[in-house]
């Protein structure tokens, strides 16, 4: 058994947990599971590393995976300072030993892959997933290091952001979606794991991955003790602020008196599906590159319950937009007022924030979290030896298009991943 529930968003059904399960059986409208559990304290009660991500009790797992450290909390006076804010903080998931962030690849997708792992069943079916490059680093990496199987499906413009210092296992296959965009990526991923032997990691779906987000919270409220008054990050699909906001709610049922931090949301201009469906506009397909391409996942969940409406809602925050200039200013800023390289998608928070403060809708003495999703990668990559990698099968973005042909392709992608 457990030491946690799963409860549906819309009806209140509750599941014991097989390490899988993405949705509610009942038949309603579209809703996320949540996880309700047993412990009230913060912190696990078996051991686990010093800064580990599973120090923490809020994480739905019966295993703790090998590697798997969480994310640093400090606070940024320098870069406060430049901002006009007197009590800034960081939730800085990357490589910057100095603060002792150490996370494989550098970004916070590590945070999901350790704890989606470590929420499986034993023998479990191979996971499918796709991904923009960072969850697909991260989950390759984890999945090597726990012997699990995994098939990742990326756009082709995505293969370069995936390397191994050592290859990968058997049990790690990578599909690229070639002239495909992440969208088309997502389409093969879940149509292979619709086949049987497979099974679809699922996303913000996934309590595992929302919950092992959430720590970018917790690990500021351990340093703290507070709730920000303001919750700041860069958001493709939105799990990573769904995953904070569920996380103060559990923070307040066991006894903080802080408000819920109220959620500011940023994405890449021109291409913002999320802000045009919280402002009520039709989203454009994209003209042209933007700085951050793991933010535009075209199909966000935004209107399912539990998701992202509902988190902005409840905590009265809003979704903003930063173009690629600006991002690139904000990651200058950021590297020099802390001393360390930020990720494109950081800079679109940073961006958004600076642009936020500018209009008034955060107070100067405002506790404020900024979720630096990703950093540290130059230095990490330049020490680490990694090699690209080369994907095992290739898919023509027709090929996904086509319902005919993508059942066509995804039987093959699978045939050839078994063989």
């Amino acid at each position: 058994m457990r030491a946690y529930r799963l409860v549906c968003c819309a009806c209140g059904t509750e599941y014991d947990d097989d390490g899988l399960r993405l949705a509610c059986d009942a038949p309603h409208e579209p809703s996320l599971l949540r996880t309700v559990y047993q412990a009230s304290g913060l912190h696990a009660r078996h051991p686990a590393p010093a800064g580990s991500v599973f120090r923490f009790a809020w994480l739905p797992v019966v295993r703790a995976i090998p590697g798997s450290p969480g994310p640093v909390a400090c606070r940024a006076e320098e870069l406060g300072r430049a901002l006009g804010l007197s009590d800034l903080w960081i939730s800085f998931s990357g490589h910057w030993p100095e603060r002792g962030a150490l996370l494989p690849t550098g970004t916070f997708k590590d945070l999901e892959a350790g704890v989606v792992l470590g929420r499986l069943p034993d023998d479990p079916p191979v996971l499918v997933l796709a991904s923009a490059g960072n969850t697909a680093a991260a989950f390759a990496a984890a999945c090597v290091r726990e012997g699990a199987r995994c098939l990742i499906v990326v756009p082709s413009y995505a293969v370069g952001a995936v390397s191994a210092a050592a290859g990968r296992a058997d049990g790690v296959g990578l599909i690229v979606v070639e002239g495909g965009t992440y969208d088309d990526a997502i389409a093969l991923a879940e149509a292979v794991g619709a086949l049987d032997g497979f099974r679809p990691e699922g996303g913000i779906r996934n309590v595992g991955r929302r919950d092992g987000l959430a720590t970018c919270l917790l690990s500021v409220f351990e340093a703290s003790g507070r709730l920000p008054r303001h919750y700041v990050q860069a958001v493709g699909s939105g799990a990573g602020a769904v995953a904070a906001h569920e996380a103060a709610g559990r923070l307040r049922k066991h006894g903080c008196p802080d408000p819920l931090p109220r959620l500011l949301l940023c994405q890449n201009a021109p291409y913002a599906p999320l802000r045009d469906a919280w402002h009520g506009r039709r989203t454009l397909a994209p003209a042209g590159p933007v700085v951050a391409p793991e933010l535009t996942n075209g199909r966000p969940p935004f209107a399912v319950r539990g998701g992202v409406r509902e988190a902005l809602v409840e905590s009265g925050g809003t979704v903003v937009v930063a173009g690629g200039d600006e991002a690139r200013r904000a990651m200058a800023l950021f590297e020099r007022t802390e001393g360390v390289d930020i990720e494109p998608a950081a800079g679109v928070a940073l961006a958004g924030l600076a642009k936020a403060v500018r209009a008034g809708r955060i107070g100067t003495d405002d506790m404020v979290l900024l979720n630096i999703t990703g950093g540290g990668r130059r230095r990490l990559c330049a020490g680490s030896g990694t090699v690209p990698v080369r994907p095992d099968v290739s898919v023509d973005v027709v090929e996904t298009r086509d319902p005919a042909l993508l059942e066509i392709a995804a039987k093959s992608v699978a045939d050839a991943f078994l063989a």
